[in-house]
């Protein structure tokens, strides 16, 4: 058992979410690795300090350079802005350093493309942080799935809402600047993800992006509120997708819905410890959905309480994440999701851009079909 120096870059949302994450992930799950929070980095070396005293790290950086190229810094974690993530994780594994890497993966397609393939070329463990599929619940969808008891899946629908600009009179922020603030980055990369996971890769689609509000207080909105798209996947399901972030009374719209020859699943992470299941089985008369409460027998909930129905949160699922990538460093392998899913997300919304660009079907470059 030994420790690991961990170095944080940002501090404020998710920055928060992964300190306390790897304060006590060790307690949590007993990993090999000790996780120490070694140095902090924000966007100023004074926020950083405010940080560093809040959080328990042991330093504060003057900027991410300084925290990267630090020998006590082991292994860095990235929860600043898109834009910054080439740069940090291409100095990151030049040095050999593992990475996790906040979604999405880059600003752009080609900043994903090059992200994925510096840390390939270095051979660095590297992951990306898609938290929501993590709950016990949706790990236990996703078995079921894959174990065929809801048979051959016939049809997927997804969805990420929440109404944080559903107000027109919400001023612009920094969320209303460029394509990469906008739903499409923000909150759609979440479902598809999900998609994914679930279901299987996507091979089509057709996709409409709209901007409802394009002025707030005078400033032009350079960026989408939402989105919808119908896809097709690989085994043959068809599927359909809807990302907003103006759809009123939605505070955390993370559901699905997956339909089998043999059942059908339901979520929603508005009551996240809840996995409704149909199975076609048994008189007909005494069919219909059934509540599952998440408990000790679902995948990563004891950990966090011995008692079934109690429920799990939103930072434990930051602690899931941690506990992966510091189980991925110990091994020297990948843990799923690596930055190759975080480019696969991206494809998906590339595609979707170029879909409501040229108004037709698009087919979605494969992962495989990229220089590995």
């Amino acid at each position: 058992m030994s420790e690991i120096g961990i170095g944080i870059i940002g501090g404020g949302y998710m920055g928060k979410a992964h300190a306390v994450a790897y304060a006590c992930v060790g307690a949590l799950f007993d990993t090999r690795l000790k996780p120490r929070l070694e140095m902090v980095a924000a966007s100023s070396p004074a926020s950083a300090e405010r940080y560093r005293k809040a959080f328990g790290f042991a330093r504060a950086a003057q900027d991410w350079t300084e925290l990267v190229a630090d020998p006590k810094v082991e292994a860095v974690v990235i929860a600043s802005p898109q834009e910054t993530h080439r740069a940090i994780v291409e100095a990151a594994a030049a040095l050999g350093k593992p990475v996790f890497c906040e979604k999405p993966l880059g600003a752009s397609l080609a900043e994903a493309q090059a992200i994925t393939a510096a840390a390939e070329s270095a051979g660095i463990v590297n992951m990306i942080g898609f938290n929501y599929i993590r709950t016990p619940a949706s790990q236990y969808a996703r078995r079921l799935v894959a174990e065929g008891e809801i048979g051959e899946v016939t049809w997927f629908r997804g969805e990420h809402t929440e109404d944080f600009y559903a107000d027109p009179e919400m001023p612009a922020s920094w969320r209303t600047e460029g394509e990469a603030n906008g739903t499409m980055g923000d909150l759609a990369p979440h479902m598809i993800n999900a998609a994914l996971a679930l279901i299987g890769p996507i091979t089509s689609l057709m996709a409409e992006i709209e901007t409802v509000h394009p002025d707030r207080g005078g400033v032009a909105v350079t960026n989408d509120d939402h989105a919808q798209m119908m896809c097709r996947f690989a085994g043959g399901a068809m599927g359909h997708l809807y990302f907003s972030r103006i759809a009123t009374g939605r505070k955390m719209g993370y559901i699905y819905e997956i339909t089998g020859t043999k059942g059908a699943i339901r979520f929603n992470q508005e009551d996240q410890n809840s996995l409704w299941l149909y199975r076609a089985e048994g008189p007909e008369a005494e069919r219909g959905f059934r509540q599952i409460l998440t408990g000790p027998a679902h995948p990563d909930y004891l950990p966090f309480c011995q008692g079934p129905g109690h429920g799990t949160g939103y930072q434990d699922q930051i602690a899931i994440e941690a506990r992966d990538f510091l189980e991925a460093i110990a091994d020297g392998a990948p843990r799923w999701p690596t930055f190759r899913d975080g480019l696969s997300v991206s494809q998906v919304v590339a595609a979707a851009q170029k879909s409501q660009a040229t108004r037709q079907w698009q087919d979605v470059v494969q992962v495989k079909d990229m220089p590995q």
